[in-house]
């Protein structure tokens, strides 16, 4: 049985499954379980259990009988929802790994000891516009 888990609902399936299918086995030993880049469905696990799930954002309204659903406002005036927080050894290499697969930066990696005495975070979107933030300490 798995514990519980973030399912992601994405408007950008194929850009997101590529996005998680490079970064998650880097940054947390995570491992595709499930699926594929057309959809709608991906899951990665870890020892077993699911750590991420993805699945298409018109998919899940056809489910629930709702109309179609616009994506997330993203952007330097929106106001984020959730995020996504990966624990990482070296934030700059995760960093540099989560931009090279299609992730766009919001914040450079930075220490932050205010946050923790040794805590380094960076902050980027995913090709979706979901805010992801990287953190080691």
């Amino acid at each position: 049985m798995d514990a519980l888990y973030s399912r992601l609902l994405v408007t950008r399936f194929a850009e997101c499954f590529g996005f998680y299918r490079a970064v998650l086995p880097a940054l947390t030993g995570a491992t595709l379980a499930k699926g594929a880049p057309e959809g709608p469905y991906a899951g990665w696990d870890l020892d077993d259990q699911t750590l991420l799930a993805l699945f298409d954002r018109s998919a899940m309204a056809a489910t629930l009988g709702t109309g179609p659903q616009s994506a997330p406002q993203a952007g330097p005036h929106a106001q984020d929802a959730a995020m996504l927080v990966l624990r990482v050894d070296d934030v700059d290499a995760a960093l540099g790994l989560c931009l090279r697969h299609g992730g766009t930066p919001v914040t450079p990696a930075t220490d932050r000891p205010e946050w923790g005495p040794t805590l380094r975070s960076a902050h980027l979107r995913d090709p979706d516009g979901r805010l992801v933030e990287l953190q080691s300490y």
